[in-house]
């Protein structure tokens, strides 16, 4: 089972400014993996594998500008929408939903998008995590990592995926982390077994089937 912790980032000018680049780039890269693949479709009628739209772009600036891994991810994701399409089509064409499915459409132009670090790409360093950049924002910028505090309430080892989502002019980190599952106990309240502190016994227990135990010190 997994949760997300949403944190605000408090505001560093320096730090919001790369949060913006980063954000506006994968914006970009997620409209150039949707033009890709609604031209595919409507040319060809052929559908996008998983890892095509990576091979396609991952020369182009607004790939290489960012870490290679949440690059994947963010072309994945496009991949993973128009492969939920081309499902609900199937269903559409066997009458299985009633209206018809619509095309991923594009993204407005100037916005910012959802950027998302696989735990694999992150690393902990004294209590902070270490976001990775991308070679060509290094060369721009003379920046290829920064840092950001550890949840003091959430472990390294749980967390599964980091993203910065752009939201209402701000930036949050939302921590994607495994949960352990409690499982409650089936409890039959037919059955019910009264204790009572004893003088000569720690415990004495009596149930309403008929059996009793007693425990001394």
């Amino acid at each position: 089972m997994y949760s997300c912790q949403q944190v605000l980032v408090n505001k560093n000018s320096e730090l919001i400014a790369i949060l913006t680049f980063i954000c506006e780039q994968s914006h970009k890269l997620t409209n150039m993996g949707i033009y890709y693949a609604r031209q595919l479709y409507f040319k060809s009628q052929k559908g996008i594998g998983k890892y095509d739209l990576e091979k396609v772009y991952k020369k182009n600036n607004h790939y290489k500008v960012l870490h290679s891994q949440a690059a994947q991810q963010i072309l994945r994701t496009v991949a993973e929408s128009f492969r939920s399409y081309y499902g609900l089509i199937i269903a559409y064409s066997e009458g299985k939903i009633s209206d018809k499915p619509r095309i991923p459409n594009y993204r407005k132009k100037g916005g910012m998008a959802t950027v998302s670090y696989p735990k694999q790409a992150l690393k902990l360093k004294d209590n902070q995590i270490r976001i990775p950049l991308g070679n060509t924002c290094k060369r721009w910028f003379g920046v290829d990592s920064f840092l950001i505090p550890m949840p003091s309430n959430l472990e390294f080892f749980t967390l599964k995926e980091l993203r910065i989502l752009p939201r209402n002019r701000c930036f949050y980190w939302e921590f994607i982390y495994a949960k352990e599952i409690i499982v409650k106990p089936q409890l039959n309240q037919d059955y019910v077994l009264g204790i009572d502190h004893g003088v000569n016994n720690w415990l004495t227990c009596v149930s309403n089937v008929g059996t009793s135990a007693g425990c001394r010190w």
